[in-house]
């Protein structure tokens, strides 16, 4: 059984600050959405608008993911208000661990993402706004790979997400910590 730890008792009460909580729950929309999106036109036929529509939707809306993140490290980095853990014993060391390993893969997901559009050879524009340059020329040839490796890694984040969704609830309506205000308000 794990219980809190007496110097995280008062991480019970204590909640982020208002950016980190945006930047949060930004990420789900964004993550959540990007998924979405990426199914949704594995129904369509090729070459229809309207699966050309929700590709250009993936890319832009990924891009801002990648600015997203990039926030979110910065802050968490440097201003974001930091709490102790809120559980000690395997459930501290699974949630740090969790949420280590979707800050990685997160970022293997973007750097991925630019190396699909990339080999594919395609437009890379934001919102119709303006094109984002090739910066890493990748072969036509190894768009396959990136695309499966671009595609497994958003199941595992998907996967992981929803652990990490499905322990904040048992947190919540099990335990009866707290954990789950934490990132809901910032009073």
């Amino acid at each position: 059984m794990t219980t809190l730890s007496p110097s995280s008792a008062p991480a019970r009460l204590a909640h982020y600050d208002t950016t980190t909580i945006v930047l949060h729950w930004l990420t789900v929309v964004l993550v959540l959405g990007l998924f979405a999106l990426a199914e949704i036109w594995g129904f369509l036929p090729r070459g229809t608008p309207t699966r050309r529509l929700l590709q250009s939707l993936h890319i832009s809306f990924g891009l801002a993911f990648a600015c997203v993140f990039v926030l979110r490290l910065v802050w968490r980095l440097s201003a974001g208000r930091r709490l102790p853990r809120a559980t000690s014993g395997w459930m501290g060391a699974a949630s740090v661990g969790v949420h280590g390993l979707l800050y990685l893969l997160m970022a293997a997901q973007i750097v991925l993402g630019f190396l699909f559009r990339w080999a594919q050879g395609e437009p890379f524009a934001f919102f119709g706004l303006f094109d984002i340059p090739t910066l890493i020329p990748i072969a036509h040839e190894q768009r396959r790979f990136i695309g499966g490796l671009h595609d497994t890694v958003a199941w595992i984040i998907i996967t992981l997400a929803a652990l990490h969704a499905l322990a904040a609830l048992f947190h919540h309506y099990v335990l009866r910590d707290g954990v789950l205000r934490r990132m809901t308000s910032s009073r």
